[in-house]
């Protein structure tokens, strides 16, 4: 019913984009959670990213170790739209399979009413580069807020679980 898939950067342009997810975790140990999330809100465009860690499974909320929301130039958000291009999106499959650690990626975009958010990397070399990038904002991140309490999410109110 659901079998169609749209590309991203045809069928899905920079302007589209709403929110976009990549989550990794794992049980193994010691167990890891890394979520990245790009957005707009306000007309602006935020990156926020959270990391988990612990010494049990599954973690959780309370075991963030590193937070924070950013505000990205024109710049950085085009950079984000390169790493999506020629990715597709695809019916949402809440198939989960037992010990899969991800990547989790949804992108919510303006026409998916709801049943087209499953996004694919076009390569898995795309993929790492994606990671890198994520990780470089988050050290810039860091930077900007020398340690004093990470930014807190414009959403405080919803839980990023």
């Amino acid at each position: 019913m659901f079998d169609r898939k749209f590309a991203v950067g045809k069928d899905i342009r920079p302007e589209d984009i709403k929110d976009f997810y990549y989550t990794k975790d794992g049980s193994s140990y010691p167990p890891y959670f890394q979520r990245f999330r790009f957005y707009v809100y306000e007309g602006k465009h935020l990156f926020y990213h959270e990391k988990r860690e612990g010494d049990h499974w599954p973690l959780r909320e309370s075991d963030k170790t590193e937070y924070g929301t950013m505000e990205l130039n024109d710049d950085e958000w085009a950079a984000l739209f390169e790493y999506l291009k020629e990715g597709t999106v695809k019916a949402r499959d809440e198939e989960v399979v037992d010990g899969d650690s991800g990547p989790w990626t949804y992108l919510y975009w303006k026409n998916d009413k709801d049943k087209y958010q499953e996004f694919s990397f076009a390569s898995y070399g795309l993929r790492l580069e994606f990671e890198e990038f994520c990780e470089t904002l988050k050290k810039n991140d860091r930077k900007s807020n020398k340690n004093k309490g990470l930014l807190k999410s414009v959403f405080s109110k919803k839980s990023h679980d």
